[in-house]
């Protein structure tokens, strides 16, 4: 007589991972990593750091966290090794990536496109904390789905939260929540209008309006720019796919850098 007790399959390992580090005028003052998420720097010194997740991409109830401290008179680029990859979730709640960034001195957080897959669940916080006379650049991009494989989002969750403050007091704050079938909403004439791919970029420096002119004039038609309060400059872009979209952002940044941009940022 076979045993009728229902089979309990245990729970799928999780991936987490976390790097925690700090940059002062003299270089590197703190550096931790942990689980499956690391930082190289390609170059000497400590000016750029590209972070790594060593899973491969992120799926449901996996947590990814860093850390980034700069000090004055210090600068650091963060960018990240490749795209990162929500793959499809299951039942385990889901996936989070969450990015605290206190700057005194000079921080660029420019990591590669996120790329969604269907049946993904993410949500993403990006907190930064900028001293008075800080300088911060920041671009994120989202691909939804890969247009060349056709590929969509029927059925996706994808949170996302940006706070940018100076001294305590928020400059900038945005939020974007889709859910269920994102590629029709993303083909709203309203929305998106068929487009696949997304870029948020904001300066919070001083002088930053001064750069709106150039900026406006490099941009696309499916893009804008913006100075909402002093020292601000917010643009958002939509493109077809990623590569349009990269071949639109790289003039921008290479404007609001004054710095070369990390090596996997080239076209």
């Amino acid at each position: 007589m076979q045993d009728a007790t229902p089979i309990t399959m245990p729970p799928q390992p999780r991936s987490r991972g976390e790097v925690r580090l700090g940059v002062g005028a003299r270089g590197l003052t703190a550096l931790r990593q942990e689980g499956a998420m690391k930082a190289l720097f390609p170059r000497r010194g400590t000016q750029e750091a590209v972070l790594v997740n060593t899973a491969g991409g992120i799926t449901g109830g996996d947590r990814f966290a860093v850390r980034a401290e700069v000090g004055a008179d210090a600068h650091l680029t963060l960018t990240t090794q490749a795209c990162e990859r929500a793959y499809a979730a299951a039942a385990d709640g889901p996936a989070r990536f969450e990015t605290r960034l206190d700057v005194v001195g000079s921080l660029h957080w420019l990591p590669q496109e996120t790329i969604l897959f269907d049946r993904c669940r993410l949500h993403r916080r990006l907190e930064v904390e900028l001293a008075p006379a800080a300088r911060f650049l920041m671009c994120e991009a989202v691909l939804f789905g890969r247009l060349a494989r056709g590929e969509s989002l029927r059925r996706a969750t994808f949170r996302d939260r940006i706070a940018v403050r100076r001294a305590g007091r928020p400059v900038y704050l945005d939020g974007l929540d889709l859910s269920g079938d994102v590629s029709a909403l993303l083909d709203r004439p309203a929305v998106a209008a068929g487009a696949r791919a997304m870029a948020s970029v904001v300066l919070a420096a001083p002088g930053a309006e001064g750069a709106l002119p150039q900026i406006r004039a490099l941009l696309p038609d499916a893009a804008g720019a913006s100075c909402p309060a002093p020292d601000l400059l917010v643009l958002r872009a939509l493109a077809p796919d990623g590569f349009e979209l990269r071949r639109s952002l790289v003039p921008v940044l290479e404007r609001l850098s004054s710095r070369p941009l990390p090596s996997v940022w080239r076209i």
